[in-house]
């Protein structure tokens, strides 16, 4: 069979095409959620590369549904591969876990949490404060996102009542943090 049969043939319209449609979805969406998470973390030029080769799948994708608008499988596969590709991307940018998060912990009572966290390698700042019942032990973290598991993991053995919060921050200035390479942003 030659390439132009092939290209012609059901197989190729109705199987293979749909196929890649799909799969080019999941590339270019999973390339913009990952190229989204480093313009947060503002890495510009990382950004600008997957950008690039986000629009370039993007292009190839709509190309074939445009010669293809009278197919509602196409429609499907591109759509189907638009929702697969954001599942993707979450899970690469899980698995990557770059930049810093700043941890904050709300105790009832003291307990050896700080001193755990600061044997850890953790930087902790600790303050006293009122929460809705009373006095309240406040502790503050930043850490590498690679770290959050195991820092959550520590909370909640060593205090499981611990109310606490994790918010991804863009830059920050000097700190304590466990051994290895530190990249600083802003």
């Amino acid at each position: 069979m030659d390439f132009n049969a092939f290209i012609n043939s059901d197989l190729f319209t109705w199987i293979i095409l749909p196929i890649l449609l799909f799969v080019s979805r999941i590339m270019d969406v999973s390339l913009m959620t990952i190229r989204i998470i480093y313009i947060s973390r503002g890495m510009k030029l990382l950004a600008a590369v997957i950008g690039f080769f986000e629009v370039f799948l993007w292009l190839i994708a709509v190309a074939q549904i445009m010669k293809n608008l009278t197919s509602p499988v196409y429609y499907v596969a591109y759509a189907a591969g638009f929702s697969m590709g954001n599942f993707v991307g979450m899970l690469i940018e899980e698995k990557i876990a770059v930049g810093k998060v700043s941890v904050r912990i709300i105790l009832q009572e003291e307990n050896g949490l700080p001193r755990l966290l600061a044997s850890k390698g953790f930087g902790v700042t600790r303050l006293d404060g009122q929460g809705a019942n009373g006095p309240v032990k406040m502790i503050y973290t930043i850490i590498n996102r690679k770290d959050l598991d195991r820092v959550k993991g520590l909370i909640t053995n060593s205090a499981p009542q611990a109310f606490f919060t994790i918010e991804d921050i863009r830059g920050f200035g000097r700190g304590i943090f466990p051994p290895g390479p530190v990249k600083r942003a802003g």
